[in-house]
């Protein structure tokens, strides 16, 4: 079982003071920690900071920029949408935008999933020559659009300009090949100003992520494991589909994941098991909220460890400091428990007492190897 809390690496607020994780109240993760071997782990190279898609493909043991697709795409797929070989998916942000066109909040409040609802109805009257559009909302102010037609091509600027205070980019052609997609997107984008420009607080988009569906082998081609997805949001039920994995039925009621995995528990080998609370509150650069929510998955870790799986790891697929309101490069606080691991030093989980952890820093991609290795599923190489 993996349980990945998304974004869960942090930093102090102030120098030599805590970080989230190590200002949460963690009595079951700490115990865990105390049985298990644990480290850090690096979603990309070094330095890099990932997006959340190639932070999850590591994490399943997939080359995060080799097997990279982009985020409208898993978006789409999250969301049910079927992707032809020449659709172009594209990740959608509400945002707000005041008189002179200035951003002055790339996520529009987070505005409520039935808000975005009733704007991406308005937006499914737009248009565009030669190819044809579908638009669908995905959560709060995050929505997809695919353009289905022939020559598209994802080297596109992406317009959020990832500030406030400036105007979105424009939608330039990256490479030759994508001059007919940037006239669609910034015909698109004009008439997004038209339809809502006097709404608020979501008044405009930002384009992000595109990308258009490959498969990739399955979880089950590779290592034969029937494998399960429990995420609430789209992305990461998409992420899980492009890998082969059965996406579950779960909701944003309390519990509910952990309800449908304990009903599901002897069908599958492996779940994974997606926590998003712990990302959105440090983009918002909450820092207690999200040491809050780590706390409330440490409560529910023992009816995890009722099902007697025989490994689990707990993680993230990246650093999402408060302080910083968005994703770092920061190595991500790792442990493995396991009746063949061998367990270490530590007795706390969180980034301080896991950087001394006997896995050391490794790469993310070897994370499910060791899962399978500690569950004997792995043969002998060689004689």
């Amino acid at each position: 079982m993996l349980i990945v809390l998304d974004g869960l690496g942090g930093l102090p607020l102030v120098p030599g003071g805590p970080t989230e994780l190590e200002a949460a109240n963690t009595p079951n993760l700490d115990q865990l920690a105390r049985e298990s071997v644990t480290g850090v782990h690096h979603p990309m190279e070094i330095g890099v900071t990932p997006g959340s898609g190639p932070g999850h493909l590591a994490l399943f043991g997939y080359d995060p920029v080799a097997d990279s697709i982009g985020r409208g795409a898993l978006s789409a797929i999250g969301l049910g949408i079927e992707l032809g070989d020449h659709d172009l998916a594209v990740r959608l942000n509400f945002c707000t935008l005041d008189g002179n066109g200035n951003v002055t909040d790339r996520r529009a409040g987070r505005i409520s999933t039935e808000l975005n609802q009733q704007l991406i109805a308005k937006l499914n009257g737009i248009h565009a020559p030669d190819v044809s559009l579908e638009l669908a909302a995905e959560r709060r102010h995050r929505a997809v659009l695919v353009l289905r037609g022939e020559g598209l091509d994802a080297r596109v600027r992406e317009t959020d300009p990832q500030a406030i205070g400036v105007p979105p980019l424009a939608p330039d052609a990256l490479h030759p090949a994508a001059e007919h997609t940037s006239r669609i997107l910034t015909g698109f984008a004009h008439q997004v100003g038209t339809s809502i420009g006097n709404e608020q607080p979501a008044n405009f988009v930002l384009m992000r992520g595109y990308g258009q569906y490959r498969v990739l082998p399955s979880l089950e081609s590779l290592y034969q494991l029937r494998a399960a997805c429990l995420a609430v949001y789209p992305m990461y039920r998409g992420v899980a589909r492009a890998v082969g994995m059965k996406i579950l039925p779960v909701t944003e009621e309390p519990n509910n994941q952990m309800e449908e995995l304990e009903k599901a528990w002897d069908a599958f080998d492996f779940f994974f098991v997606h926590i998003k609370e712990t990302d959105t509150l440090g983009e918002d650069g909450d820092f207690d909220g999200k040491k809050r929510a780590i706390e409330a998955v440490d409560r529910w870790l023992p009816r995890v460890r009722d099902l007697k799986p025989d490994v689990l790891v707990v993680t993230g697929d990246h650093s999402t400091p408060a302080k910083l309101r968005a994703h770092s490069w920061h190595p991500v606080p790792l442990l493995l428990w396991g009746s063949l691991a061998r367990s270490d030093h530590v007795e706390a989980f969180n980034e301080s007492a896991c950087l001394s952890g006997g896995l050391g820093h490794i790469p993310a991609r070897s994370i499910l190897p060791l899962m399978l290795a500690h569950g004997q599923r792995l043969a002998k190489y060689g004689a």
